[in-house]
């Protein structure tokens, strides 16, 4: 184990070494991919030092032990194996490879299911509740497109996160969310389901996603909805379609048409590259379509019941009573267990010691 702790640290300092290379900053793509392995290494190298201090402390009280057998020399020993068993399980995690996307940003898509009106309203507190937890997190957020409905909540919502572990920490957002609760219009007091979409879908730079040009179909005309002087008066909006996938992009809320084709490329980016992933993956047919799903009821990741003061994910048993507060951005109650569950099931496929010689590689 230490040996291999000590080849992940090494690993560290020579990617320091190249980021502060100029001719490594010259070549951006190497840039861009040494930086994403060394944002992805970081957590990975504080255990590391971490295990690797508790494994010296624990040795040098075990020394002391065995010449006086002090009650609270005894204790500290206890508590350093405990600690050093702890960390040698998150090390153990850390080292499975990770999703290869985990680092990046995240381009994160919200519509209404099944239930009417009341599913855009659902639909539009999802994004109130990401949006407020992007802020806790300190990420930044840049508006791609937002379709609001005539009685509040949305029929559509785009956004692009940015920010440390955006992707890793958003991505099990995916799926479809279901809601239980009697509606402000529900004059008989009955309770109402309904459901809306989440896609999470990694950040794609031009360096990932080769878009010939020829393979583009761009339409532009009038946006159709609310907006500041010259919206409604120019062709602003942009239809982009990508000819060999069938993938359509509009977008429409910026003044200008450039500003509305750069977010429809940055859009059609990110839903090329999870496709080229699924595909290369071969687990899923359509990435996209089984993270946004049908948007039925019965076709559900997370349920919100309100009337219970209850919110459950059916993925992993998880139930909290405090729906109101994850609504209102908190949701490290939840990614947190579903990004160790995540971890776990790694572990489990990688089906080999990743600590031990010729176990799976970290960092790389």
């Amino acid at each position: 184990m230490r040996e291999r702790l000590q080849d992940v640290l090494a690993r560290r300092a020579e990617l320091e070494a190249l980021l502060a290379d100029p001719a490594v900053h010259a070549d951006q793509a190497r840039y861009v991919r040494l930086a994403r392995e060394h944002a992805a290494g970081e957590q990975l190298a504080a255990v590391a030092r971490a295990l690797i201090a508790a494994e010296d402390d624990l040795e040098a009280a075990r020394e002391l032990v065995a010449v006086d057998e002090d009650a609270a020399v005894v204790a500290e020993v206890a508590a350093l194996e405990a600690r050093r068993e702890e960390l040698t399980r998150r090390v153990r995690l850390l080292l499975v490879p990770r999703d290869p996307d985990d680092d990046r940003d995240v381009i994160l898509e919200v519509r209404p299911g099944a239930g009417g009106d009341e599913a855009g309203l659902f639909a539009g507190e999802l994004l109130a509740m990401y949006l407020a937890y992007a802020a806790r997190r300190g990420w930044s957020v840049r508006e791609l497109a937002r379709t609001p409905q005539a009685v509040g909540g949305i029929k559509e919502a785009i956004v692009e996160v940015s920010g440390p572990d955006a992707f890793a920490t958003l991505k099990h957002e995916s799926g479809v969310h279901r809601v239980q609760r009697v509606p402000a219009t529900e004059s008989q007091g009955r309770i109402h389901t309904s459901t809306a979409s989440v896609a999470v879908l990694p950040v794609a730079e031009e360096v990932d996603v080769a878009i010939d040009p020829s393979d583009l179909r761009i339409d532009v005309f009038r946006s159709s909805g609310p907006g500041g002087q010259s919206v409604n008066t120019t062709d602003s909006a942009v239809r982009v379609t990508h000819l060999p996938s069938g993938v359509v992009v509009t977008c429409q809320d910026e003044k200008s048409q450039h500003q509305n084709k750069d977010r429809a490329l940055r859009i059609l980016r990110a839903r090329l590259l999870e496709a080229a992933r699924a595909e290369a993956a071969g687990a899923r047919a359509d990435a996209r379509r089984v993270q946004i799903g049908t948007g039925d009821r019965s076709e559900k990741v997370r349920t919100y019941n309100l009337p219970q003061s209850r919110i459950t994910d059916h993925r992993i048993g998880l139930s909290l009573h405090d729906p109101e507060r994850v609504l209102g951005g908190d949701l490290d109650p939840l990614v947190d267990p579903l990004r160790d569950a995540e971890l776990e099931a790694r572990l489990a496929l990688a089906g080999t010691d990743p600590t031990a010689p010729g176990g799976a590689p970290g960092g790389s």
